[in-house]
């Protein structure tokens, strides 16, 4: 199949993401305000806690679902997100945390699953064009996040119907976009794309984390994503100790999204034209500089969560290009990114805490170099040709 011929599919998988990322705006984004809303404050942190823990629960499963399908194990992904989203809005909007809590859990392990879509599109299409529809998808995710703020009256106008918060209807809206992301992807026809005959499609399964061609992509993506995740999190914070008030920090915020989607349409195409490895340097030395100059603070913070969103960009989307052809696999990837992001916030927190930003943010610039090795010890990617839908 060529690139023009796997269009329509590849625009389902795509506006199924979009409405994914709209979920996740819509309902995890804001749980700590719901938490506060149902007199838990405290607790605030739980909701995120758990959505990350579970989506690294469950990425593992859901990787080894989708090693005999994509589709099926996509369906369901969404279909699971519907029924947390459900439950997380009758758990707020009775005022039953524990309810809410659980939510928040399935919503986060459908998240597990649903983010690997990326392979999905990756496998629609020849090798020499990964990064750039890997690329447009991510893309295409901000098209979510700007449909959820479209609709923010008509959430504040049913809020006040139901006598609730538009946090809280946020949910249901959820809900109903994951709903709509499994029907897409229940409409899209999949065709997978293996290795060429020199090598065996058979083999790639077989394949685990500490192989070589898996370890070193592998440690790209770990690293991007928990770096990431860290630094998102935190550098809110020292730029709110630093005097910025709420516009500002969602000033940085902004940028931060800008860099990881906005230029995704530049990057993917130059992974495809300059290779992986030049994914893996340029965007370590993108962490690399987002984390020394997050720590000269005032105005380099904006300027580093730019950097830091396109740094991940690059070091993701190459890592996960080179992954494509090894199902068996993917699913814990992902999975290790995630608990990459769960300790980094975790301990990163407690580091902040204890010894100020300066340490945080010499640890993640040491960090950041090692998608290098990535660069220079994995070997090329599978070139690889289209065959049978699976």
């Amino acid at each position: 199949m060529t690139p023009s011929r796997a269009a329509p599919g590849l625009a389902l998988l795509f506006l199924a993401q979009a409405l994914a990322t709209g979920a996740t705006t819509a309902s995890t984004v804001l749980a700590s305000l719901v938490m506060s809303s149902l007199g838990r404050e405290s607790l605030a942190g739980l909701p995120s806690t758990l959505v990350t823990l579970s989506a690294a629960l469950s990425a593992g499963l859901f990787g080894r679902l989708m090693v005999r399908g994509r589709k099926p194990g996509l369906i369901a992904a969404y279909l699971l997100g519907v029924l947390g989203a459900l439950l997380g809005f009758l758990g707020g909007w009775h005022h039953v945390v524990p309810l809410f809590l659980l939510g928040a859990a399935l919503v986060g392990a459908a998240q597990g699953g649903y983010q690997q879509a990326r392979y999905a599109v990756a496998e629609h299409v020849p090798a020499r064009v990964r990064g750039t529809v890997m690329g447009a998808m991510m893309l295409a995710s901000v098209l979510g996040s700007v449909a959820t703020t479209a609709l923010s009256g008509l959430l504040t106008t049913l809020a006040a119907r139901l006598y609730t918060s538009s946090e809280v209807i946020g949910w249901l809206l959820g809900g109903a976009f994951l709903l709509g992301g499994a029907l897409l992807t229940a409409a899209w026809r999949p065709v997978r794309v293996v290795a060429d005959p020199a090598r065996p499609a058979s083999a790639a399964p077989q394949l685990r984390l500490w192989d070589r061609e898996v370890r070193w992509p592998a440690l790209s993506v770990v690293t991007a994503q928990g770096l990431m995740v860290t630094l998102m999190s935190l550098t809110p914070l020292r730029a709110h100790h630093m005097g910025m008030d709420h516009l500002q920090v969602a000033g940085l915020v902004t940028l931060h999204i800008t860099g990881m989607f906005g230029f995704s349409w530049l990057s993917g195409p130059l992974l495809d034209r300059l290779g992986q490895r030049f994914g893996y340097v340029a965007g370590a030395l993108l962490l690399l500089a987002a984390a020394l100059s997050a720590l000269l603070g005032g105005a380099w913070l904006g300027p580093s969560m730019f950097v830091l969103g396109l740094g991940w960009s690059l070091c993701f989307v190459a890592g996960s290009t080179a992954l494509t052809p090894y199902r068996s696999v993917q699913g814990q990837v992902d999975a290790l990114g995630y608990l990459a992001s769960a300790a980094g916030t975790l301990l990163g927190g407690w580091l902040l805490a204890q010894t100020g930003f300066a340490p945080l943010a010499w640890t993640c610039a040491a960090l950041s170099l090692l998608p290098l090795l990535s660069a220079f010890r994995a070997r090329p990617a599978v070139q690889s040709a289209p065959v049978a839908a699976d």
